[in-house]
C-alpha cells in the first residue's frame, strides 16, 4: 500500500468524524494534486436537507471553487466510503483518474454494485476509468459507521 493513502484517509476519516457530529453519515472526502489538498468534503446531505452534498460533490465543488478544476483530471479522490453512482457520475465527468476509499457500499457504489459507474469503458466522453483502491483504512471507516447506524 502507499504510504499517502493512509495519510489522506486519516484526514478523511477527520471529516467523517465532523459529519458525524451533525448527524451525517460518516463520509469525508480530499482531492489531492501533487501532494497538495485542492478540496475538501464532509457529508451534509441530511442535515442540509440537499441530497447532492455528499462529500464527493463537495470536494469537487471545493476544487472548483479554489480555481483548480484543471488539476482534477491528474488528481486523486479520497474518501472514506466507496463513491456512489451520483458521485461517481461527476468523477467520470471531471476525469478524477485515481480513487482511494475505505468501506465498500455494495448496493449504490460506484465500482462494486452492478451500477459500477466507475469501471464503464463504453462512453467514450469518459474516457479511461479511473483506478480504484478499496479497503484503505477500513476498520476505523468500519467503527465510524457503527457509529452512525446506533444514531439512526
Amino acid at each position: 500500500m502507499k504510504d499517502h493513502y493512509k495519510i489522506y484517509m486519516h484526514q478523511c476519516l477527520d471529516l467523517a468524524r465532523i459529519a458525524l457530529e451533525t448527524g451525517n453519515p460518516p463520509v469525508g472526502a480530499l482531492i489531492v494534486f501533487e501532494g497538495k489538498v485542492i478540496g475538501k468534503g464532509i457529508e451534509s446531505g441530511k442535515s442540509t436537507g440537499d441530497i447532492t452534498n455528499h462529500a464527493e460533490i463537495l470536494a469537487i465543488r471545493d476544487a472548483i471553487a479554489n480555481g483548480y478544476k484543471d488539476m482534477l483530471q491528474a488528481a486523486i479522490m479520497y474518501t472514506t466510503h466507496e463513491p456512489c453512482i451520483m458521485c461517481s457520475y461527476l468523477i467520470r465527468h471531471h476525469k478524477i483518474p485515481e480513487i482511494v476509499y475505505g468501506l465498500a457500499v455494495p448496493m449504490l457504489g460506484g465500482a462494486t454494485s452492478q451500477f459500477a459507474v466507475l469501471s464503464a469503458s463504453d462512453i467514450p466522453k469518459w474516457g479511461k476509468p479511473p483506478a480504484v483502491t478499496g479497503g484503505i483504512c477500513l476498520e476505523e471507516c468500519n467503527v465510524l459507521n457503527e457509529a452512525f447506524q446506533k444514531q439512526l
